[in-house]
């Protein structure tokens, strides 16, 4: 049974890696008709927003495309940045919707950097918790482990509207502004659709993992 939670979750995630990976590899061959690429179409976004106090940056990797609020930074890939493609412009404005949360004091967002230090604290210690229960047998220990991953979890279940309502934003933005046209947009859509994807997949990861903890706790309880 332990097993099946592995590999479920395991599965999970790479499908939704797979599926965002198809889906990327697909759109960013398809230019779009405005012929901007994502660094200008964040560009328009910022200014039209009087965010131009953001700066747009490069960055390594592939789909590592970020808002860094501290800094005032959005960060594009190298395809992103520079591509004239559906992929290069929904990403780019995708960013620039999390830009726009913090300016307009969206809650979920707020709510999720007040979280921040609590997962990156409980998920270490959480998981410490948990391997000292398991060996003693405590079921309130292990409670007390759960609790603390399950800061993880909040955070991850916090993580899902903000990153919907920032493609949204970003889809609405994109044809209000004439960046895209509205037979683009549906592609626009699957694309960032695709990417939301793989935090829902990240959630569902993340309870299967404790349902396996449970699993192996009860186990534990009743070999004793």
């Amino acid at each position: 049974m332990e097993l099946v939670f592995v590999l479920t979750a395991f599965l999970i995630v790479l499908i939704s890696q797979q599926i965002l990976n198809f889906t990327y590899s697909k759109y960013k061959k398809v230019l779009i008709d405005s012929n901007l690429s994502g660094y200008e179409v964040a560009k328009k976004i910022l200014l039209e927003y009087d965010l131009d106090n953001i700066k747009i940056g490069k960055i390594s990797g592939n789909l590592s495309d970020n808002y860094n609020n501290s800094r005032k930074q959005i960060s594009l890939s190298e395809d992103i940045y520079s591509g004239k493609t559906i992929a290069s412009c929904a990403v780019a404005a995708h960013e620039c919707g999390h830009a726009i949360q913090y300016k307009e004091g969206y809650k979920p967002i707020k709510i999720r950097n007040i979280l921040l230090p609590f997962v990156n604290f409980g998920n270490s210690l959480g998981y410490f918790v948990i391997v000292i229960s398991l060996a003693s047998s405590l079921t309130k220990l292990f409670i007390v482990g759960l609790i603390l991953i399950s800061f993880a979890l909040i955070f991850q279940l916090i993580t899902l509207p903000v990153e919907f309502n920032a493609s949204k934003r970003a889809n609405k933005i994109l044809l209000e502004m004439g960046l895209i046209t509205e037979n683009e947009q549906e592609s626009t859509k699957k694309m960032l659709k695709a990417a939301a994807f793989t935090y829902v997949a990240g959630l569902i990861s993340s309870i299967l993992q404790i349902f396996r903890l449970i699993y192996i706790f009860i186990g534990n309880k009743e070999r004793d």
